[in-house]
């Protein structure tokens, strides 16, 4: 993990000077499941503890220029898939915080980029879809419409062989929607489509959608944790594309209209990894993770302070600290939720992996952890 400095910011930054990008919006394709788009964990691994559960978040995995950092990732979650020192803390799932792929969502773009690299992963994976999912080659040869290749991968009616996933037989999942709610034992994991435009746009339809999931999960607290995933960080102190104001609007205005707050908060994206906290005013503390580190082969780094596109001066920025960071290493989560004492339990690791020196493969690091009880 990177040392703070004087040097870097500790806090959210904006990113000056930045065009409107909002024509870049893509209509989202109809949901293949019935509203409210909920998504039973029992449907796909029916032997769920009700005790604990544990599972791997990673986003923006694809990688053009250099699949090796990709593939190494993928390789790394598997390795603690099978060297895991119990069956209770071998991960159920991979949540995936989307761009999957890059740099547009055609089809032919997900065998090297998806299915070649997680050829052997164990357990299902889920996923919302990033920006570069979501947005359109002009210039294919094979004309398509925004998340056809996504939908046939995670959202189709039915489990079935993806066509177009060539010798890995990879078997499509049935998320109801690219905006829908997995349903666990113990969380109930939000994941919001927040489009293509830089900085991320909500639609009235999802938001509407989004209040009332707040609600129900809301009401189910604190049996279960609420975890909300969206692709277009919140906060972010990188240097390549800074919070997104829009997204904090959105998440903001949306817990002050239920009086729901998350537990927690994920986001990709931004191709590092980022540990913020917000401090609300009724003293609850929330993480917002950026975990966008999976395998694009450029990182974003912190922005220093002297760096003058770059300001840390806004009123949402209160109460907001960067509790941690890696900035040049590409990595992975492991979450695991377990009841303790009557008491629901979430904590979190950031492995982080030094690319492979000629034949020898060294270990991930245990880079971050953080631990918080669900209220």
């Amino acid at each position: 993990m990177t040392e703070f400095t004087t040097t870097k910011h500790s806090t959210p930054v904006i990113k000056l000077n930045q065009p409107d990008d909002s024509h870049k919006f893509k209509s989202l394709p109809a949901p293949v499941g019935n509203y409210p788009y909920h998504l039973s964990l029992t449907d796909k691994v029916p032997a769920v503890s009700d005790q604990k559960i544990v599972f791997q978040m990673v986003g923006d995995t694809g990688s053009v220029r250099n699949p090796a950092f990709q593939r190494e990732v993928a390789e790394e979650m598997i390795t603690q898939f099978n060297e895991a020192k119990s069956p209770e803390d071998k991960p159920l799932f991979l949540f995936h915080l989307g761009d999957v792929v890059y740099h547009h969502g055609e089809a032919e773009r997900y065998y090297d980029q998806f299915f070649n690299p997680y050829r052997n992963y164990p357990a299902p994976v889920f996923a919302i879809a990033g920006n570069h999912d979501t947005d359109v080659n002009a210039e294919s040869k094979t004309p398509y419409q925004s998340l056809d290749a996504f939908k046939q991968v995670f959202c189709s009616a039915h489990e079935h062989i993806v066509p177009f996933s060539n010798d890995v037989k990879w078997k499509s999942n049935t998320q109801p929607n690219t905006y829908w709610t997995l349903i666990t034992p113990l969380a109930n994991i939000v994941g919001l489509h927040s489009n293509v435009p830089k900085f991320g746009i909500i639609t009235n339809e999802q938001r509407a959608w989004f209040i009332e999931e707040l609600k129900r999960a809301g009401s189910e607290r604190p049996a279960k944790a609420i975890i909300i995933c969206i692709h277009h960080a919140p906060y972010s102190a990188d240097i390549n594309h800074g919070s997104s104001l829009a997204m904090i609007n959105f998440l903001e205005t949306a817990f002050n209209e239920t009086g729901v707050k998350p537990d927690i908060v994920f986001s990709g994206h931004v191709h590092n990894y980022q540990r913020f906290s917000k401090t609300y005013s009724d003293g609850k503390e929330v993480p917002f993770i950026v975990a966008g580190s999976g395998g694009f082969d450029e990182l974003h780094a912190i922005a220093r302070v002297d760096d003058e596109r770059f300001t840390n001066q806004s009123e949402v920025f209160k109460n907001v600290k960067l509790m941690n960071y890696c900035d040049n290493r590409h990595g992975f989560l492991k979450i695991a939720i377990e009841k303790i004492n009557d008491q629901l339990i979430l904590s979190g690791q950031y492995f982080s992996l030094p690319h492979k020196k000629g034949e020898i493969k060294e270990p991930a690091s245990l880079d971050d952890e953080f631990s918080l009880v669900i209220k």
